[in-house]
């Protein structure tokens, strides 16, 4: 094994999400390897023991001070432009809608980065463990940029959805190696840190993040809510060039029957994203091969889904199984519906983009307050209320929303609908991580988190699939009933996730 590089598995890294404010949020929505922490009450802090254990071992090539606190610096600020860049793009899609066409389109570029980032987790944690980090990093951070740009000089929606497929990839692909690292690299006593930076590196995107889209849209152009990022990024990359050769290449030595097991995910993770990449186009078009396209899709997916989620998700199995598939369809509510209120915003109601741009910034806010309330809550009875509680908020949320499509209400509804659903979300999305991590024995881990990602980026995918197929197939008519129908289907959803919730606590929402 080269010098540098620690033996380190992707399935060997328990995620929780804690408080960061944007789950698989992509591209809100990104299917990311994240943190290792057991909770004892879910807010971050660690559980104390009856008696002191012993002190934790180091990573066999722990770094030296320098080097952790550049790998900090390096990775908060590339998460920080994948968040803002997924962030900012929502904000400024109506503009870019006015200026290419292709309004039939607008659900595809705005969910290629989802489907593309579901493929990018499954190959950017085979090829870390196979090679070790590094090329990975560099291959996702070339593909983020690379995406950037030609989303940045597209000419028409179709390369616009191209390069934000590239850039979705390339974001996937370089996050998973940045946990990686911290596990190879980081003694594990600063490990909770980073992991605390990286989900607070969502916080200040989520804040700042439409209102300065929104500007640059309205003074300059929205093609450099594309083009401005790539030079931050190669500057920060360029940054890292001295951890970077501290890493090897050469990954963890494996069993031939984990290498069987990491082909088996990678393909069924290949498969379910380009599955949700195809019904996303399919949706966009009414002819004959979309139809089998989409047929063909859904056989894929029911092939691959097994092997990715616990048994029991598709039946809502009690426990477990029940709190992956609630992850799944929050994500598919919450993305499927927010992706559409800046341009229902914008487009019928004639608000600014920087104003509508609100409407992001107030759930961001309010998913951050549902997260700290949710880790302050101790007692075992009321955190079990909470798997369904905040889905319920959501769903209740989404129909205010709703509301807004209708004719006579005022518009300023979508802002408390949204405001409404993030605190919903806030609620129960870190709720469910420290809910599955405690049910599940220390050894399982691994396989449970990544079923949570995968859950997270498959349902955000396949919910903007069905959303944009009904707003595709309604706003030609003119109105605002291909909105109402998708926020409706999302709603639906909503309900859907808080039955599994309630499931996924063992309890009903009755008691």
């Amino acid at each position: 094994m080269a010098h540098g590089t620690a033996p380190v598995a992707r399935s060997t890294a328990p995620v929780a999400r804690g408080t960061a404010p944007r789950g698989v949020r992509p591209g809100r929505g990104a299917c990311a390897i994240i943190v290792p922490v057991h909770d004892s009450d879910g807010a971050g802090r660690r559980a104390r023991a009856p008696h002191q254990a012993p002190a934790a071992p180091q990573p066999p090539d722990a770094a030296g001070p320098d080097l952790v606190r550049l790998l900090l610096v390096g990775s908060v600020s590339l998460i920080t432009l994948v968040a803002f860049e997924a962030l900012a793009v929502g904000t400024a899609m109506p503009a870019v809608t006015a200026d290419l066409g292709g309004l039939h389109l607008y659900a595809v570029a705005s969910g290629a980065p989802l489907a593309a980032q579901l493929v990018a987790t499954a190959v950017g944690g085979a090829w870390s463990d196979a090679r070790g980090p590094r090329g990975s990093l560099v291959a996702g951070i070339a593909a983020f940029c690379a995406g950037l740009v030609v989303a940045g000089l597209a000419p028409s929606m179709e390369v616009l959805a191209v390069g934000r497929a590239i850039q979705g990839f390339g974001g996937g692909l370089l996050l998973v190696p940045l946990y990686v690292l911290v596990g190879a690299l980081v003694p594990q006593a600063r490990q909770p840190r980073f992991f605390a930076a990286f989900a607070a590196a969502w916080v200040v995107p989520g804040l700042v993040g439409p209102g300065i889209a929104g500007l640059v849209v309205e003074h300059a152009s929205w093609r450099w809510i594309f083009l401005a990022v790539p030079t931050l990024t190669v500057a920060v990359s360029l940054a890292l060039v001295p951890l970077l050769r501290r890493v090897g290449r050469d990954g963890a030595p494996r069993t031939s029957g984990g290498r069987r097991r990491t082909r088996r995910l990678l393909l069924a993770a290949l498969g379910a994203g380009l599955a949700a990449g195809v019904l996303q186009v399919a949706g966009a078009e009414r002819s004959a091969w979309a139809l089998a396209a989409a047929a063909g899709a859904v056989v894929v997916l029911v092939v691959a889904a097994p092997v990715l989620l616990p048994a029991g998700t598709a039946r809502l199995r009690r426990g477990v199984p029940a709190a992956v598939a609630c992850r799944g369809l929050l994500n598919a509510t919450f993305i499927s519906a927010e992706v559409l209120l800046p341009l229902l915003l914008v487009r019928e109601h004639g608000w600014d983009i920087p104003v509508a741009g609100l409407v992001l910034t107030a759930s961001s806010v309010t998913w951050a307050l549902g997260s700290q309330v949710q880790g302050r809550i101790q007692d075992p009875r009321r955190r079990s209320q909470i798997t369904w509680a905040g889905p319920a908020i959501l769903t209740l949320g989404t129909l205010v929303t709703a509301a807004a499509t209708l004719p006579g209400v005022p518009a300023w509804l979508v802002i408390v609908g949204w405001t409404v659903a993030g605190c919903g979300m806030g609620l129960v999305f870190p709720a469910l991580s420290v809910l599955v991590l405690q049910a599940t024995p220390a050894e399982q881990h691994g396989q449970v988190s990544s079923a949570l990602q995968i859950s997270d980026g498959l349902g955000a995918a396949l919910g903007l699939a069905g959303a944009g197929a009904l707003f595709t197939t309604l706003v030609g008519a003119g109105g605002t009933e291909g909105y109402l129908a998708a926020l409706l289907l999302a709603a639906g959803l909503g309900v859907l996730a808080a039955v599994a919730g309630a499931r996924a606590a063992g309890g009903d929402p009755a008691h």
